[in-house]
This record gives structure tokens, C-alpha cells and sequence, in this order.
């Protein structure tokens, strides 16, 4: 069936970024006077490290200069680097991700010309990517009809040999980190619906486009959502030229990027290295804490605490890697020697629901200091929520499994 043995390239590179983040990442990540702040400051020494690395092309293909690695090697790549920091993690996955969708399968020659060497040679060239149909306050119903006022209200025009673009989305993944962005947007007369969508590459110093951190204020919902480096976007009256529209519909990019296997795997494999990261605290805090004579990690309580973590880490590394090797072997999946479901959303949600716990279990293993602010766990804790309540991991996810579930179950009984 699907085989698990990590070839000599796959061992060195995961080492490689094992000890990375040992040495470069952790010390940085999990001092106390970054952890205090509600918004964690950014590592961006550390992501320029990583570029150094490969890592952000880590997907592109050779041809194009990059690594040309498998969705397989990126996971093991990104797991490691999420161990270390998931900030980190998410905005190299992203670029990672949206660099080759990009680059290797999206963009004309034209438009390559303007923006692949920059990608390729400068470290700190991050991608950004807008999810059109973002619903952040709304109600949400899987089988009801799809709302047409999202709060993502970009629209286009186009006008003196140019596209205008006017509009704000409250909540951009990469945002503060991104040289360019592919922006979702549709025309300022017709509906904002998926079939009307139209992909733009605005750079990042265009006229008219600001960039606003998230606020750091508990009274507004989104200056919760901490993962990567997110941030509010706004166009007034920004102009770009008319080659810097993709040639692409929203149907054939659905099938590559936002709800695709590479996407979902890459966001499992970081949340994983995120269970890890807590697993390992909790683990090295209780060989270390002494209670009733003894390091507590001795005590029957804490010895089940630390099994359990270990149990569901392990479950969800397994399907996350299984997952991942079918996505780079499609045929195996066409002469049915595995089952036609959607493996990837399986791991994912799979992977949010153990790590939740994993994280919870370790805070509890911390006692009151779990919940300190300048203490890493509480920080796992949180990123924790934010995978687990993630637009691919809530209900959202399971219902189309089900409905897998019972396409497949009824292809078997006929």
C-alpha cells in the first residue's frame, strides 16, 4: 500500500530544518517578552533564514528555480518549521504553495517576466492570496443559499488603460509580509458571487493599496486570528495595468489552491508541528516539576496525560502522511487500491480536533501556570482554537465527508 520510509534527500532536509529551528527559531519564538504582547511580534529574521533555505520555493519547480519538491517533503518541511513557530510556518506554506500555483501553473510569460526572479532571488518576496468568499459576522448554513454580501467587497472597473480597484477585506493571510498579491475581485456593476471573480497581481507598492495590521484590541474579533501575519487591506482608487489580470476562472482555481489537497495538507502538517511543539513542552516541564518527592511525570495522572497526547500525535502524523503520499500518487486512487474519499479533509480535521486536545491536555499538565501569558502554552493553546474553528475544519469540512461517505458507500453496494 502506501509507503512511509522517508528517502536520504527527505531525512537531511527534515534534519536540516530540525536543527534550524533548534538553534535559530525556538530560542527567539518562545521568550517570554515576545509571548507577552496579544500580537506576537513577527520573526522576520527567521523567515529570511528560512527563504535562505529553499523554503519558500520549496515547491516551485526546478525549471523556474526552484526545489520542485513533493506535497510529501513540504509537510515534513513544514511540520518541523511549525514546531518551532507557526507564525513562521503559515506565512512560508503560503508562499510556498501560492509560488507555485502561481508561477508554475497560473501566471502568462508576460506577467512571469515581472515577478519570478524577484520571487526566486529575494528573500523576503512573500505571496499573498484573497479568499473571496470570506463571511467572518454572518450566519452560516452548508445547504442554505450562498450569501452575496460577504465582507470581502473588492470590485473592479476598467479605465484609462487600466484596472481600478476599489474595496477592503478585513482579514488577509501574509498581508504584512507580502510583496504581491493575487486579489480576488469582481466588476463594481455585477454581484459578489464565486462565478464573477477575477484574480489580479497588484504589488505591494501600488498607489492606493494600505495595508493595516490587525489591531491589538480584544473588543474586535478579528485582531484574534494571529496565525501567520495577517492583516486588514484596503484599495482606494488603485490602479494596475491591464496584463496584471490572471487568465483564470474561479472554477479552475478552486481545483489548485483555497479548498485543494495541497493546501489542506500543508495547513494539517503545520498544525501538527504545532501539537508537537505543546507536546514537547508539557513533556520537558513534567521530568523537571517535583511533587510528593518525585518529578510528576512519575505520577500514575501525569503518565496517562502524556500517553494520550502521544496516541492522538501519532494517529494524526500517520493519516496526515498517508494523505499526503496518495495526493502525490493520484493512480492509486484511480484503480481504487484506496478508497475515493477525501483523505486530505479527513486528516485535517482529524489533526485539529487531536491537537486542540493535545495543546489543552498540556496546559493542564502546567497547572496554573498554563494559562500565564509569558509561558509558551498558552500560546499553543490559542493557535490551537484557530486551526480547530479554521474554515477547514469545521463543519464546513465534515459535511462534505459525509457526503463522500455515502457517494462511496453506494458505488460499493452497487
Amino acid at each position: 500500500m502506501f509507503n512511509l520510509q522517508l528517502t536520504a534527500d527527505q531525512l537531511q532536509f527534515r534534519d536540516t530544518i530540525r536543527n534550524f529551528v533548534k538553534n535559530e527559531i525556538k530560542p527567539l519564538a518562545t521568550h517570554p517578552q515576545r509571548l507577552e504582547p496579544f500580537a506576537k511580534p513577527l520573526l522576520r529574521d527567521c523567515m529570511d533564514k528560512a527563504s535562505e533555505l529553499g523554503l519558500r520555493s520549496i515547491l516551485l519547480s526546478e525549471e523556474k528555480g526552484g526545489i520542485g519538491a513533493d506535497l510529501m517533503t513540504a509537510c515534513i518541511v513544514l511540520e518541523e518549521l511549525a514546531a518551532g513557530d507557526v507564525d513562521v510556518a503559515m506565512t512560508i506554506g503560503e508562499t510556498a504553495l501560492i509560488g507555485h500555483l502561481l508561477f508554475d501553473k497560473w501566471i502568462t510569460k508576460d506577467q512571469e517576466k515581472s515577478f519570478l526572479e524577484r520571487f526566486v532571488e529575494q528573500n523576503h518576496f512573500h505571496l499573498s492570496f484573497t479568499n473571496p468568499t470570506m463571511k467572518m459576522s454572518e450566519g452560516w448554513n452548508y445547504y442554505g443559499e450562498k450569501s452575496e454580501n460577504s465582507q470581502n467587497s473588492i470590485t473592479y472597473i476598467e479605465k484609462n488603460n487600466n484596472w481600478v480597484i476599489e474595496g477592503s477585506h478585513p482579514h488577509i493571510s501574509n498581508a504584512l509580509a507580502a510583496e504581491l498579491f493575487i486579489l480576488t475581485a469582481h466588476p463594481i456593476k455585477e454581484k459578489n458571487i464565486e462565478q464573477n471573480m477575477s484574480f489580479f497581481l497588484v504589488p505591494r507598492d501600488t498607489p492606493g493599496l494600505k495595508i493595516a495590521e490587525l489591531p491589538d484590541d480584544k473588543e474586535n474579533s478579528a485582531a484574534s486570528w494571529r496565525h501567520g501575519c495577517s492583516a486588514a487591506i484596503e484599495f482606494d482608487n488603485c490602479k494596475i495595468p491591464l496584463n496584471h489580470k490572471l487568465d483564470l476562472s474561479h472554477k479552475e482555481l478552486l481545483a489548485h489552491a483555497t479548498y485543494g489537497k495541497q493546501a489542506t495538507l500543508i495547513n494539517a502538517a503545520i498544525n501538527l508541528g504545532l501539537g508537537r511543539a505543546a507536546f514537547d513542552t508539557a513533556f520537558d516541564y513534567t521530568q523537571i516539576r517535583r511533587q510528593g518527592g518525585r518529578n510528576i511525570i512519575e505520577h500514575q495522572a501525569i503518565g496517562k496525560m502524556i500517553a494520550d497526547m502521544a496516541i492522538k500525535l501519532e494517529l494524526a502524523s500517520t493519516y496526515i502522511y498517508k494523505a499526503a503520499w496518495i495526493a502525490d500518487h493520484p493512480e492509486v486512487e484511480d484503480d481504487n487500491s484506496v478508497s475515493q474519499l477525501p483523505h486530505h479533509m479527513i486528516a485535517s480535521v482529524f489533526t485539529a480536533e487531536a491537537v486542540n486536545e493535545v495543546a489543552l491536555i498540556a496546559a493542564e499538565c502546567f497547572g496554573a501556570m498554563g494559562v500565564m501569558r509569558d509561558m509558551p502554552i498558552q500560546s499553543y493553546v490559542n493557535d490551537s482554537f484557530m486551526f480547530l474553528h479554521s474554515d477547514i475544519n469545521d463543519m464546513a469540512s465534515k459535511l462534505p465527508i459525509a457526503e463522500m461517505l455515502i457517494k462511496f458507500q453506494g458505488m460499493e453496494a452497487a
